[in-house]
């Protein structure tokens, strides 16, 4: 259980601390900025890309471990549930964060060229961001159902305080919902409303994994 509570709270530090340290961005506001900056920043980079691939493979690690401890016999379906959606959500942010490592040759190619080719590179890295944009928010689709699936397994197994599952629930129909408008209709993603919910969305999730984290930890 210690073990599981540690992986939990360093995802965390991982991806909301360390990985934006190093200058590791989930969306890319402006093109020519972001590969300047990797081009000047090239080692920074690299490391970043490197803890954002040991993040997944914690995510899919963590995953086996909590199907292990909480998943058969009692839990077998919900298990396999959040199994098949959290591992498929590693799998996906690695595949991401492959093809993020790229924009490295991207970037060097960039500094060398001027003119149309630069304009030409900047757009594809436009392209690249808006298809990234598209596979991370189906990897928070499958973060939601994974965890709406863990979470009622946390609240009628009666090991962990129930107000934890709680949080895991309000977490994953709030990611859920957002990130599911933001899949299908990807032009809205700067509605006010949207913006909101993935706020709130996004710091409840925060909650319950450090407290999960926490109370598996120390507890």
């Amino acid at each position: 259980m210690r073990v599981v509570g540690f992986l939990f709270l360093l995802i965390i530090v991982l991806y909301l601390i360390l990985l934006p340290t190093l200058g590791y961005k989930g969306e890319i506001g402006d093109p020519d900025a972001e590969l300047q900056k990797i081009n000047d920043h090239q080692k920074k980079f690299q490391i970043s890309i490197g803890l954002a691939l040991i993040h997944n493979v914690i995510v899919i690690t963590l995953t086996i471990m909590l199907f292990v401890i909480f998943g058969p016999p009692d839990n077998i379906i919900l298990g396999i549930v959040w199994t098949i959606f959290r591992i498929g959500e590693g799998l996906i942010l690695s595949y991401n964060d492959k093809n993020y490592g790229g924009l490295l040759n991207i970037a060097r190619k960039y500094s060398d060229t001027s003119g149309s080719e630069k304009t030409s590179l900047s757009n594809l890295v436009f392209t690249f961001t808006k298809t990234r944009s598209s596979r991370f928010a189906l990897a928070m689709i499958c973060w939601s159902i994974g965890t709406l699936a863990f979470s009622i397994v946390l609240i009628t197994d009666g090991v962990i305080p129930p107000f934890i599952g709680w949080l895991g629930i309000v977490a994953s129909i709030l990611i859920g919902f957002g990130n599911g408008i933001k899949f299908i209709k990807p032009n809205i993603k700067d509605s006010k409303v949207l913006k909101v919910l993935f706020l709130i969305g996004g710091l409840v999730a925060i909650l319950f994994e450090v407290v999960l984290g926490g109370w598996l930890l120390f507890f």
